[in-house]
């Protein structure tokens, strides 16, 4: 089912090039370049090569691969300045290593509509390389045929040993050994640690994306286009500054268990990562390089580097909000049913979704029946048709919830079955791993629910890798330490600095599925971990900004119906802030990583008269501030309100104010608007008019 691609270096010899010629060739499948796109071919007796994007708006980034000793290396320059220093890159394949003992190359140059290119064939194997306007990447190419393995890949990323990082290390098992066999099972949750290189603790594998500050650069690490191989986990196992690449054996032996009997349990590894067949591709690995914090968020490297889409008709893929039941434990209050996992408490979730325009509702964890991992069993509370008929006659999808082991029995059937019914989509959960085994069933999700009209939110899953550009049902994904762990983790954790850190690192590789939207809100000093009643740290307006900053195509409303609509006013602005923006989220350059983040969103309103609306919104972290915008003067405005921290917020979490700004003050105040921000806090503002053209200005 996954695609493999025709490798099209040996076009070389097809034209008869000789060493010092050159010659103007197309490229075809899009493997090499996009279709269409021309490439200078030149026979090379060099021993480097180097790709440089200069756009004229924007700085120089550019990539360089040396063998002058026989010995692959890459490096990575920002404005000419050297920001990855020469580091080893090789692939050890059953057949030899690549990577090692080169001699002679062919380059192939490369150009696209948003990227400068090459590929280096070094006979068995290719690199390709590529600058783009946020960065640089690379990947290799086979060009062998037959069946093969990849036993290991070393990619390495050589910075300073005093560098500092943010990094997320695999969350801490009770048998962790230093060999790291026993840390690739994980859910890729968890909070940041900022460290310098040589302090990262070698005994702990660690997960991409992380962010290493390098002089005045910022660097950005992660991979995209993974397909059929295993995920990258970094390391640093010498104290040094090198981070050195990891990858999870290919699974022998998998067992049934985990929780509720739904996770698959390895119980033994090959000795290789990967298992082969022919000419491919592997994945991209991608550094992106930026001069602030702010250009890190706004980069879509992944995104680029990714197959492009391989549905033909998208048209059915609907992004939208969630009424969601598992996190507020179905917690509904003053109803006449008893409440739990029946219809009667899904049909109350349909009919509020339905009363704010919220497009679907989740039927999470329990309403097939427990320990039996198969989705044909359904309790006998539970009847789906008739959830989704009702649902359907008020405009609201369903989704279901699906552990691993149990949708991947039969994952065509189960499609097939629940699409026939009207269900919309899945929402798989406890993965956690990214071997080229589950890599693969990631991939077959996809592919498969696209065939019969179902999105997919991957839950328990590594960091997105550009499989919502290749299958953009593939709507989001988790891979993120979101609100759900307020439920049980204790005062001492800090999600606060979490929260105002996640859009420079994960946020930047892809949609996450944070699971947002608590009315219970704690200032510090005042949160405490209630499983049933659970609330999150920060304010009201903190959530209410992540549904601006964060990308989430797919998002919950992660509190009770019962805490909404006692707060029609908020819970009504909360559901009509869109999903997916016209031209996606521009960040202020004054966001500063652990600190706080600004931002702004575009969105254009259905009239005869094509008005806009805009969102801007702050993220704060523990120190309070305030932020100043500039406007354009001149915007044709129709109105704005704004959602902000209240006095009592500092105390009272859920306190907030929502007050209009009008016409005359607006332009009395030239375009300024100041609004504060309680540790801890956020603001949203919404503005809506004509001539909205322009970027806001942060003071």
């Amino acid at each position: 089912m996954r695609k493999l691609f025709t490798i099209c270096t040996l076009l070389l010899f097809a034209i008869g090039a000789t060493r010092g010629e050159e010659a103007r060739v197309r490229l075809s499948e899009g493997t090499l370049a996009r279709a269409g796109e021309e490439a200078r071919v030149r026979l090379s007796e060099e021993t480097r090569v180097q790709v440089k994007y200069s756009p004229r708006w924007d700085n120089e980034q550019s990539i360089t691969l040396d063998w002058s000793d026989g010995i692959l290396r890459w490096s990575a320059q920002h404005n000419d300045e050297e920001v990855v220093a020469p580091s080893r890159l090789t692939m050890v394949t059953d057949r030899g290593t690549w990577g090692e003992g080169i001699d002679t190359a062919e380059v192939v140059r490369t150009e696209g509509e948003d990227y400068d290119g090459a590929l280096v064939n070094f006979g068995d194997f290719s690199i390709e390389l590529r600058a783009l306007r946020s960065g640089v990447a690379y990947r290799f190419i086979s060009n062998i045929e037959g069946d093969y393995t990849i036993v290991d890949e070393l990619a390495e990323f050589s910075f300073a040993a005093a560098d500092m990082a943010w990094i997320p290390y695999v969350n801490h098992r009770p048998n962790a050994t230093a060999d790291y066999a026993t840390q690739f099972e994980t859910s890729f949750e968890n909070t940041y640690t900022y460290t310098p290189l040589s302090d990262i603790d070698w005994r702990r594998l660690i997960f991409a994306p992380v962010v290493v500050e390098h002089k005045r650069t910022k660097v950005w690490i992660s991979e995209s286009n993974l397909e059929d191989y295993p995920g990258m986990f970094l390391s640093n196992r010498d104290g040094d500054g090198i981070l050195d690449t990891e990858f999870a054996p290919r699974p022998k032996e998998v067992r049934q268990g985990g929780h509720n009997m739904l996770q698959g349990i390895v119980e033994s590894r090959h000795d290789y990562i990967a298992s082969c067949h022919g000419a491919r591709t592997f994945p991209w690995r991608v550094v992106a390089m930026a001069d602030n914090d702010a250009k890190l968020a706004a980069q879509s490297l992944v995104w680029q580097l990714a197959d492009e889409c391989r549905l033909e008709d998208t048209s059915w893929i609907k992004a939208g909000k969630v009424a969601w039941e598992w996190w507020n434990d179905w917690g509904l209050e003053g109803v006449d049913f008893k409440v739990g996992i029946n219809n009667a408490t899904y049909k109350y979730y349909i009919d509020f979704a339905s009363r704010y325009g919220i497009e679907y509702v989740i039927l999470d964890e329990g309403w097939s029946v427990n320990l039996a991992a198969d989705l044909m069993q359904v309790v006998p509370e539970i009847d789906i048709k008739e959830l989704v008929d009702y649902a359907a006659e008020r405009n609201v999808g369903i989704i279901l919830w699906a552990g691993y082991w149990a949708l991947n029995r039969d994952i065509e059937g189960l499609c097939k079955h629940y699409s026939e019914m009207g269900v919309k989509g899945w929402k798989v959960d406890f993965l956690d791993r990214d071997d080229q085994e589950m890599v693969a069933f990631v991939y077959d999700v996809a592919e498969i629910a696209a065939k019969y009209h179902m999105i997919v939110d991957y839950h328990g899953v590594y960091k997105p890798t550009g499989l919502n550009r290749t299958y953009p049902n593939a709507i989001n994904f988790e891979g993120v330490h979101g609100l759900e762990t307020m439920k049980w983790l204790g005062a001492e954790h800090d999600q606060i600095t979490y929260d105002v850190t996640l859009p420079f690192i994960r946020g930047a590789a892809g949609p996450m599925d944070y699971t947002q939207g608590a009315m219970r809100n704690a200032a510090k000093g005042y949160y405490h971990p209630d499983y049933a009643r659970p609330m999150s740290q920060g304010t009201r307006c903190h959530q209410l900004a992540m549904y601006i900053i964060y990308d989430a195509p797919l998002t919950m409303l992660c509190d009770s119906p019962t805490s909404y609509e006692k707060e029609q006013e908020f819970t009504k602005f909360l559901a009509q802030i869109p999903t997916e923006w016209s031209h996606g989220v521009g960040f202020s350059r004054h966001s500063k990583i652990g600190q706080y983040v600004q931002a702004q969103a575009e969105n254009y309103i259905a009239s005869d008269e094509g008005s806009r609306e805009w969102y801007i919104a702050g993220l704060n972290g523990h120190k309070a501030r305030t932020a100043t915008i500039q406007l354009p003067p001149t915007y044709m405005i129709n109105s704005i309100e704004v959602y902000a921290d209240g006095k009592d917020a500092k105390k009272n979490g859920s306190d907030y104010r929502h007050y209009t700004i009008s016409q005359e003050e607006y332009y009395k105040n030239k375009g300024v608007i100041k609004v504060k921000m309680a540790p801890g806090g956020g603001f949203v503002i919404r503005l809506t008019g004509d001539r909205l053209m322009g970027q806001a200005k942060w003071k």
